[in-house]
């Protein structure tokens, strides 16, 4: 769905949660108090500013007894084909994060990506999909990373294992502007980057890619991806230990100095790489 009527369909999600609201005389505060948000959000879900949670839209329909039309929209819009089904609802949660963490054992996170890492990586998971695909997935993942444009971004913290740096994703130049471009991001403090070195040997989360999202007026979420599967849990006690988890890799890491000093130095040992070639 291209981003203009994508936008489009959430205005008129948002105009009919309006209509419905304002034809069951609840106001926006109140609204917000039956379905556990504020009323500041219901009035951006009426804007399209923000984009509803799918269990948000489900305590919306039973409490404007809609039968269900406002789960059903929200399921549509989130139904993106340019990700994986299991994917498609955190990156709409990604819009609406105040924090998120992630943690990155073999690959950088996607909203840190450049076009050329990001085009290597799917190429490589999909080595026979039209160029067609690749240029979707890849647009996709480059406009999910706009949201560290923002004025309102989110804090952002990654935690990287060194595995990251020293794998040759796409070639020494597409590397050496990936590692650089992190750099870049950490030294502006758009994100910050640690990173667990080899030296550290067994750390925690070590099976696949963690991310933990905070929210506003909404509780936590952990999300964990491998290489065919994803899962995305608000379960308290899960998302506690995903947390723990975190923080211990935290301990692990190098401090955020020694960290950028390590991708810099991995960035040239890429460039000198690239012209030598």
């Amino acid at each position: 769905m291209a981003n203009a009527s994508r936008q489009a369909a959430w205005e008129f999600f948002g105009t009919e949660l309006k209509r419905c609201r304002e034809e069951a005389g609840i106001t926006q505060a109140a609204l917000g108090l039956r379905v556990f948000v504020s009323g500041g959000y219901i009035g951006q879900f009426e804007q399209a500013i923000r984009k509803p949670q799918l269990d948000v839209a489900q305590r919306i329909d039973e409490t404007l007894k809609t039968g269900g039309l406002f789960e059903r929209m929200c399921r549509k819009l989130i139904n993106d084909r340019r990700y994986a089904d299991y994917f498609a609802p955190v990156a709409e949660l990604e819009r609406l994060a105040t924090k998120i963490c992630e943690f990155a054992p073999t690959v950088v996170p996607g909203l840190l990506q450049t076009p050329a890492y990001a085009r290597a990586v799917t190429v490589a998971a999909n080595p026979f999909a039209a160029k067609e695909y690749v240029d979707e997935t890849v647009g996709a993942r480059l406009e999910r990373a706009g949201i560290l444009k923002d004025a309102t971004r989110p804090e952002y913290w990654v935690v990287l294992h060194e595995s990251v740096l020293r794998i040759p994703v796409g070639g020494p130049t597409a590397m050496a502007e990936q590692l650089e471009r992190i750099a870049t991001l950490a030294r502006e403090s758009t994100v910050l980057v640690m990173v667990v070195p080899y030296a550290v040997g067994a750390c925690a989360s070590m099976g696949g890619m963690l991310t933990l999202m905070e929210f506003e007026d909404a509780p936590p979420t952990a999300y964990t991806e491998t290489s065919f599967s994803g899962e995305l849990v608000d379960d308290p006690a899960v998302v506690k230990r995903a947390q723990r988890a975190y923080d211990l890799l935290r301990v692990a890491a190098l401090s955020p100095e020694a960290s950028l000093t390590l991708l810099e130095s991995a960035a040239e040992d890429y460039r000198r790489c690239a012209s030598t070639t």
